[in-house]
């Protein structure tokens, strides 16, 4: 099996994005003909064609396309193995839990009440991130564990524990038609211009798209927008604005999610007492048709958590 460097995955991963080699190289603070019998290198090592070549650039093949893709995905896994193990060789170790503003439905402070009483705990750090930059967190190595929600986020590569469920309210401006009920119901909001998070599916309409809270209320106190989001957001909202339960919404499930594969005790200790203190909670999370199985090594020795794609 031929064997690529890294090196020339970067290579072929600028030119996939700029398609055009000299754009390319200049990205890569190299010169032209070496970055194109890089690419050329390549394709007879792996006896196929990645480039169309042409008068204004380049186009990917078929082929090509597969590797743009799998060069993205080896890069940053490369980049998250060194970041972590720097990380791993500070000399005071920490545990970097990554949250949107009022994402942890109010859990952290009674989980780190708690989490210094366990032999395993260490220090711990806080990012504050918008909807997007969670799991690119954890995926590039600068967090450990983050809260998120099913089913807004893709847990593709992570394990996750449920911790609680939370109603799904439409988020109004006062004067809308639709404000003064006591209870709304999705067909209620057919029609409606209902936000979506960037990068997200659009689970419940195909309003504009928002990459932060902040965002999102300022398009719903103007009129532009709707929105479907859990509980805790009503601790964000702004005046003007008013939440009405939607009942035939499936609840949102609060979950701490984190890096398959991790072999952290203090990061077992996290989840062990977030747990725990879920456990005190109600209500708890309900099947969501998920399925759930336990792999053999898991990182933490936890259930890990699958959901249906479909969810």
């Amino acid at each position: 099996m031929e064997r690529v460097e890294t090196r020339e995955l970067a290579y072929f991963r600028a030119v996939a994005e700029e398609l055009h080699i000299g754009r390319a190289a200049a990205r890569l603070g190299i010169a032209q003909p070496p970055l194109s019998r890089a690419v050329r290198q390549l394709e007879r090592r792996l006896g196929v064609e990645l480039l169309v070549r042409h008068a204004g650039g380049v186009r990917l093949t078929p082929a090509g396309e597969v590797l743009a893709r799998e060069a993205v995905t080896v890069l940053d896994a490369a980049e998250a193995a060194v970041r972590r193990t720097k990380r791993a060789a500070e000399r005071e170790a920490r545990l970097v839990v990554v949250l949107k503003p009022g994402g942890d439905s109010d859990l952290l402070p009674e989980i780190l009440a708690a989490y210094p009483d366990d032999p395993a705990a260490v220090p711990v750090d806080f990012k504050v991130c918008d909807q997007d930059e969670r799991v690119a967190a954890l995926r590039d190595g600068s967090a450990d564990v983050a809260f998120l929600h099913h089913p807004a986020e893709d847990f593709t590569g992570l394990d996750v524990e449920p911790l609680l469920e939370e109603q799904l309210l439409a988020v109004l401006p006062s004067n809308h038609r639709l404000a003064g009920r006591q209870e709304l119901y999705l067909a209620d909001l057919v029609g409606e211009p209902v936000a979506r998070w960037r990068g997200r599916p659009a689970l419940y309409g195909k309003g504009p798209e928002v990459r932060d809270a902040a965002q999102l209320m300022q398009l719903i106190t103007l009129g532009q927008a709707v929105a479907v989001v859990p509980e805790s957001v009503r601790t964000q909202l702004r005046s003007g604005l008013v939440c009405v339960p939607v009942g035939d919404a499936p609840p949102a499930t609060v979950v701490l999610a984190w890096p398959e594969w991790s072999t952290s005790p203090a990061l077992a200790a996290f989840v062990r007492v977030a747990a725990q203190v879920a456990a005190r909670r109600l209500p708890r999370p309900s099947a969501l048709g998920r399925v759930e199985f336990v792999t053999a090594g898991s990182a933490l020795g936890h259930t890990r958590v699958g959901f249906p794609a479909s969810a």
